[in-house]
């Protein structure tokens, strides 16, 4: 990898990309495609605070996919500002004296550049004269010791980062299953997505305890995700029942005029209401129906653990009779198991193919009363079934008054690889696909409850 300062504010290169902002601070990160030291590790990002505090995530400048991780502690009394920049670009480029930086690191510089070294040097076989080769072994003891070296080092979003990269440059998930592995990870959705699609070869031994580790996230979520969904969907559920004698205060003025537009009196330019329209307040009993269809192919890990803690935060609303059902090729319905969202994850089963219309045809058998139910399908849309078919179900839902949503992912990730034709041929039936945030999600849910236009996500 080549790299060739431009100027004061940034050093461009074949590869990659630095920009920093004076001499002991470095604000930018690193972009690069090689299989090297800095794949997907941005260099050093200077923190704001005192000596010895770790760097926050640099900022992402690239291509999508390239993560800011912290390289060094800032040192703001180092004597030598040219020193220091040169310590920054040795941690960036890993080592060796083909990196050109000359600068020997000690202490916990040392430390940290070994944990990075040992997820993002070359592995043996694919050897340059720059790179370095140290690997975690096989064994999950020494893979324990190097996750919480990295917890000592980086912060925790970092920290989940490196774990992802290890995962899958590494080849670690299989060591997910040894107890004392799972006692160090940081814990996060992806790592839980990973723990289900090792779900079925799972030993009894470390059952118990990625069943923990999944309940902590799964808490985290409901505490961070319940409180806003309960008050968001509670006031749709209210504004949705309709009164005619309303208190002044809950009148629908849009509906109420437009209700009475026959009453017009032209000469005094106003409308006479005769009938009064208000917002109502929704009882205990059950007002809407909500069918969570739920794609668990392995592209939809994060989705179906977002799905599974919201399916448990509907079920828990006593004016939301809701339903929750996950599909591949085959259809499951783990709706009896939605009092407890662990459960419902470990009822899932990860990878496989998708049949799209089948767990639509299982859907819409199970709607007793269409024009008070939503169906949300949370898919990518890349269909192994029947695709007309699957058209002409929707079709079939939307025509008899089902409120019809479709998500191609419910993540913090964006917006999916996703099959493009069949969202077009939805979004020509009236149901727009588009990716959700766990955020966005109560806002989708109340607008599809109240029949308004979905709040669609800019760029989709």
């Amino acid at each position: 990898m080549t790299i060739e300062p431009t100027g004061p504010t940034g050093a461009t290169g074949t590869t990659g990309a630095i920009e920093t902002t004076g001499a002991t601070e470095t604000t930018g990160a690193t972009e690069t495609t090689e299989a090297t030291r800095t794949t997907g590790v941005p260099g050093a990002t200077g923190a704001t605070g005192a000596p010895g505090v770790t760097g926050a995530p640099g900022s992402t400048t690239g291509a999508p996919g390239t993560t800011g991780v912290p390289g060094a502690t800032r040192a703001t009394g180092t004597t030598n500002p040219g020193q220091e920049r040169l310590r920054r670009w040795r941690l960036v480029l890993g080592g060796d004296d083909a990196d050109g930086t000359g600068c020997a690191l000690s202490g916990r510089d040392a430390a940290m550049d070994g944990t990075l070294a040992a997820l993002y040097g070359k592995r043996d076989g694919a050897r340059t004269g720059r790179d370095r080769s140290a690997g975690l072994g096989a064994s999950a003891p020494s893979v324990a010791r190097w996750l919480g070296d990295i917890r000592t080092y980086f912060p925790s979003s970092v920290v989940q980062v490196m774990q992802r990269d290890a995962i899958d440059r590494l080849g670690l998930a299989t060591l997910l299953l040894e107890p004392e592995m799972l006692e160090a990870v940081e814990a996060d959705v992806h790592l839980v997505g990973t723990l289900l699609s090792l779900n079925k070869a799972m030993p009894e031994t470390t059952r118990e305890t990625a069943r923990a580790v999944v309940r902590k996230v799964v808490e985290e979520l409901e505490k961070r995700l319940a409180t806003r969904t309960r008050a968001t969907l509670t006031g749709a559920l209210d504004r949705s029942a309709r009164v005619t004698r309303p208190r002044h205060h809950d009148i629908d003025w849009n509906r109420t005029i437009a209700a009475n537009l026959k009453h017009y009196l032209p000469e005094y330019r106003t409308v006479v209401p005769e009938r009064l329209v208000g917002y109502g307040r929704a009882s205990q009993s059950v007002k809407k129906e909500v069918i969570l269809c739920v794609d668990q192919s392995g592209s939809m890990a994060a989705s179906v653990v977002y799905a599974s803690v919201f399916g448990a935060v509907l079920a828990s609303m006593r004016s939301i009779s809701t339903r929750l059902v996950v599909f591949d090729t085959a259809v499951v319905d783990l709706t009896d198991q939605l009092d407890d969202p662990v459960d419902v994850l470990f009822g899932t089963r990860l990878g496989g193919g998708t049949d799209i219309n089948r767990a639509l045809a299982y859907c819409q058998s199970r709607i007793t009363r269409p024009a008070e139910t939503v169906v949300v399908l949370i898919s990518d849309l890349y269909e192994g079934g029947i695709r007309n078919e699957m058209l002409k179900r929707v079709a079939a839902m939307k025509a008899s008054g089902v409120q019809f949503v479709t998500l191609l992912a419910l993540s913090d990730e964006g917006t999916p690889a996703y099959d493009r034709e069949h969202a077009a041929a939805l979004a020509a039936l009236g149901a727009p696909a588009f990716a959700c945030t766990p955020d966005l999600f109560p806002e989708v849910m109340a607008a599809a409850i109240e029949r308004r236009p979905l709040p669609v996500p800019d760029g989709e």
